[in-house]
């Protein structure tokens, strides 16, 4: 069968690929935990799954429109003024359907052809790939364990071209953890300015798992918010991941563009989804505190239990609900006849032996780290830990 060469530019996200692995072998009836997935395992608040259920009893299952509901973007404004002291109208908001969807909208309305992105590593999975499909040059800044793995505006002027058209990063950072403060930010802003043409992509998907105090986003220097694109979304502040709602704060500009290209794909977001993103967004926070709180809980331990295992080096995570350690003194191990030559084939082993699913390094632009969630139930978390542990104490 032939298909499109399009095909070819990027590969399958190995967060997927392990969690599929992993249920293959539950399947066959292996107890195998699962820490690889950034899934919360709480259940939706109750306060918005009911307004949730509402919405179906009111009939909300008709086409709704492409950029979202009117009263869902002034809902996303208010929040934007309440949590984040930022100003923006319904027309500075588009809602698609899941954050992922906001991302590629996005690349796909700003990049052309060989337009460099500039992306700091470690990087969620899908940024670079969906810059490939876009056919633009993906431009990876290596950042360091001893800085956190935070870019830093060395690093990112150096990394800046005539070709630079989009610089993206998360804050709190999927793989790492890692948040940038005011002041990382403040230094950054002095880079952009220098660099009117470059915009700013700023992943806020995890702000509510935040350890360390107050989100700060990027698009609070008023001379850099017409070139900044907040992407944000439900799945991880509300325990919301299957509902599938994501949304960008940007310029009318792109939020036009955005909205003509989210026209051919899927047209508006589901429905009910909207009605209870109404609730989540301007209702009760304290669910989305506790799970903080909780999540915080869990960080501790996980730590813990990372440090107890040697020859690891891990920067600790200021926000997310993971950890990133560094893995390769144990590349050249073996176990009779297997040898693990990289972070893949650690990742196989510990979920072949040790029966707990985590994600390669080398997913992230880090290919001497693995990914290891704590979005499960300390029991859970505490379980797989041991596995590790033991697997890890079997290589020599």
């Amino acid at each position: 069968m032939k298909l499109s060469s399009r095909l070819d530019l990027f590969a399958e996200p190995e967060t997927l690929k392990m969690a599929k692995l992993g249920r293959e072998l539950r399947a066959k009836g292996i107890d195998v935990i699962d820490l690889s997935l950034g899934e919360p395992d709480f259940d939706t608040p109750v306060h918005i799954k009911d307004a949730l259920k509402k919405a179906v009893d009111d009939n909300y299952s008709h086409y709704t429109p492409v950029a979202g509901y009117p009263d869902l973007r002034e809902a996303v404004c208010t929040k934007l003024r309440r949590d984040n002291n930022l100003e923006y109208k319904a027309e500075n908001i588009l809602v698609s359907t899941g954050a992922k969807q906001s991302l590629a909208n996005v690349i796909m309305a700003v990049v052309d052809k060989g337009d460099e992105v500039v992306i700091p590593t470690p990087y969620w999975v899908t940024y670079s790939e969906i810059v490939k499909l876009a056919e633009g040059k993906v431009v990876l800044v290596r950042t360091s364990l001893e800085n956190k793995y935070k870019i830093t505006p060395a690093e990112l002027e150096a990394a800046i071209t005539p070709q630079t058209r989009l610089f993206m990063f998360s804050s709190p950072c999927n793989p790492s953890g890692s948040v940038y403060s005011n002041e990382e930010l403040t230094a950054l802003a002095e880079v952009f300015r220098k660099h009117p043409n470059v915009l700013i992509l700023s992943d806020e998907i995890y702000e509510y798992i935040n350890f360390v105090g107050k989100h700060e986003s990027i698009a609070q220097f008023e001379d850099l918010k017409e070139r900044v694109i907040i992407i944000n979304g439900l799945s991880k502040g509300y325990a919301m991941t299957g509902y599938r709602l994501g949304y960008i704060a940007a310029h009318p500009d792109i939020v036009k563009a955005c909205e003509k290209l989210q026209g051919q794909y899927t047209s508006g977001t589901n429905a009910v989804t909207q009605r209870g993103a109404i609730v989540a967004l301007t209702g009760d926070m304290q669910p989305s505190l506790d799970m903080n709180t909780e999540f915080g809980r869990r960080r501790e331990r996980m730590l813990q239990l990372i440090n107890a295992i040697p020859g690891l080096q891990i920067a600790e995570p200021d926000g997310a609900f993971y950890v990133f350690p560094v893995v390769k003194a144990y590349f050249g191990k073996k176990i009779g006849d297997e040898v693990i030559k990289d972070a893949d084939d650690l990742c196989m082993y510990l979920l072949n032996t040790a029966h707990v699913s985590t994600v390669t390094g080398r997913a992230f632009g880090e290919p001497d780290c693995i990914r290891i969630s704590f979005a499960n139930s300390m029991e859970k978390i505490e379980a797989a830990m041991d596995r590790i542990s033991n697997a890890m104490k079997a290589l020599v």
